[in-house]
């Protein structure tokens, strides 16, 4: 039985790919509080 909770994956991933992974997250993050601050406009300030 195994006790370690390590992979067995030799190689980590690049830095590239780390770069887009926190982009794409960061973008995301920054859709979601956007999107969420114009609901909240909508409704507290309705025309």
């Amino acid at each position: 039985m195994r006790t370690d909770l390590k992979r067995d994956d030799p190689k980590p991933p690049r830095w590239s790919q780390r770069l887009i992974w926190f982009v794409v997250l960061w973008l995301g993050g920054l859709g979601a509080v956007s999107a969420l601050a114009y609901v909240l406009r909508l409704w507290i300030a309705p025309r």
